[in-house]
């Protein structure tokens, strides 16, 4: 099953939410090197094409952060991707003219007609990338952080790599969490 097409194809206009959850009982000065989950990545229904740009900005992020990628690390990092359909319908009054009797009452002057045009609908994808950090020896879920996006089916190799790079960067801005809770 191959249902989300690059999910990190998000159009620069476009904002990203970012949210993260952690565990308070962690002292996450602690973590210092870090190896990617395989396990966990394999699982990510995107191609493998944008698993490899993923896993290499994640890289990049965590060296700006001082962890050091290793063969036998405190933390795994896997990811897991989802999208879903977004449905919006607007209706907008139409018309230009002179009236005697509006909405609130009697009045004269120009204003908007009675009509409409009608409903316009406008879909698109929405798709979020979480980032799990994974204690390497006890197996748990200590950080996981979740963005969210619209998504582009961009066709340029070199803008595809720049969204997603930004998109990575936003959510791992929210790692580690105390240096979050000390601002």
């Amino acid at each position: 099953m191959f249902p989300v097409l690059a999910v990190l194809l998000f159009t620069s206009c476009n904002s990203v939410k970012v949210v993260s959850d952690y565990d308070q009982g962690i002292n996450f000065a602690t973590y210092k090197t870090f190896a990617f989950y395989k396990t966990g990545i394999d699982k990510a229904q995107i191609s493998d094409l944008d698993k490899k740009r993923i896993l290499r900005a994640i890289e990049y992020e965590m060296g700006n952060r001082g962890f050091v990628k290793s063969k036998d690390p405190d933390l795994l990092v896997s990811i897991f991707t989802r999208e879903r359909e977004q449905v919006d319908v607007y209706s907008y009054p139409y018309g230009w003219g002179w009236g005697y009797w509006g909405y609130w009452g009697p009045y004269w002057g120009p204003g908007w007609g009675a009509g409409y045009w009608g409903p316009t609908v406008s879909s698109y994808t929405e798709g979020s990338l979480y980032i799990d950090l994974i204690d390497a020896k006890s197996r748990q879920l200590v950080w996981q952080g979740k963005g969210v996006g619209t998504l582009n089916k961009n066709k340029k190799v070199d803008k595809k790599v720049q969204q997603i790079q930004k998109f990575v960067s936003e959510i791992l801005q929210q790692y580690p969490p105390q240096a979050l809770a000390a601002n």
